[in-house]
């Protein structure tokens, strides 16, 4: 394979290009002093300095403000960085997601998003398909760049071909094209049948939680690549996604992790090694919207 770097880049089905690395903003908590959450601001900095150039954000983890505050003040062009956020609504709707744009790109302060999801799949084909609707439009009217959806199922990603057919009726481009889609991905939860789908079609794949939220960071089968390569269980975490094309988000609140998790780009984990390392298994960390039924 080519030698990846922290400034490799995938060119996604827009035709813009995505840092194949990006930091994972924690969330924001309104209750100050509760949680070291609270200082995504001064992270996001860290991030930066580290050689990060793609942010992840989301609109329910109230992180966009900081984190562009950050951004702007960084000193780093804005063309350089690239900035992604996701739209949260338990019952999706076309008025609501245009708002959550808007809101997002005040919150921001950037002038555009580079890459807006729909973070979840609840509310129903209708409630899909406005979303959906309103993030082409957004696309159109240059407040965003780039689309797609995160924690989507098959069932739902076929569902979605459907009605982006439909709404191509109204016109060429009308039904948009889907640039990235984003899911908890790691050795543990390879989620083949995703990926496959997501191949196929050229999309972009991206890893959140690809450290397991630390839930794994002393399994036995971490153990003998840790040793072998001189590197931390994050890092060959990483390295895992970075190699199986993916585009990692690793959070951490910690300077020198974060500064870790950019620094695996002087080894390679071998094929036998991944193969190894990939588990036929189901082990979710957090959430999955991805079983949610089409009528959620």
């Amino acid at each position: 394979m080519s030698a990846i770097t922290i400034n490799s880049k995938l060119r996604m089905n827009s035709g813009f290009k995505i840092p194949v690395l990006g930091y994972g903003v924690v969330f924001q908590k309104a209750d100050l002093g509760k949680s070291p959450a609270n200082i995504c601001g001064g992270v996001v900095t860290q991030a930066l300095k580290a050689g990060y150039r793609h942010v992840d954000c989301a609109a329910v983890y109230r992180n966009e403000i900081p984190a562009g505050k950050a951004l702007r003040e960084s000193g780093i062009p804005r063309e350089e960085v690239f900035f992604t956020s996701k739209v949260y609504q338990p019952a999706l709707t076309y008025e609501g997601v245009k708002a959550q744009v808007d809101l997002s790109l005040k919150n921001s302060g950037l002038g555009y998003l580079d890459l807006m999801l729909i973070h979840a799949p609840y509310g129903g084909r209708e409630g899909r398909k406005a979303a959906w609707k309103a993030l082409v439009e957004s696309v159109e009217e240059g407040k965003v760049r780039s689309i797609g959806v995160s924690n989507y199922g098959v069932k739902h990603l076929d569902e979605m071909e459907e009605y982006m057919k439909e709404l191509e009726e109204g016109g060429k481009g009308k039904g948009g094209v889907i640039s990235v889609g984003q899911w908890e991905i790691h050795p543990w939860l390879p989620r083949s049948d995703i990926v496959e789908w997501c191949k196929k079609r050229n999309i972009v794949v991206e890893a959140y939680s690809p450290l397991v939220r630390g839930q794994r960071l002393d399994d036995k089968d971490l153990q003998p690549l840790i040793k072998k390569y001189g590197k931390s269980a994050a890092q060959i975490l990483i390295r895992w996604s970075l190699q199986h094309g993916f585009v990692p988000l690793p959070k951490s609140v910690t300077a020198n992790r974060i500064v870790d998790n950019a620094t695996v780009y002087d080894f390679e984990l071998t094929e036998e090694d991944i193969k190894s390392f990939t588990f036929d298994s189901y082990s979710v960390s957090g959430w999955d919207p991805t079983v949610a039924a089409l009528d959620e």
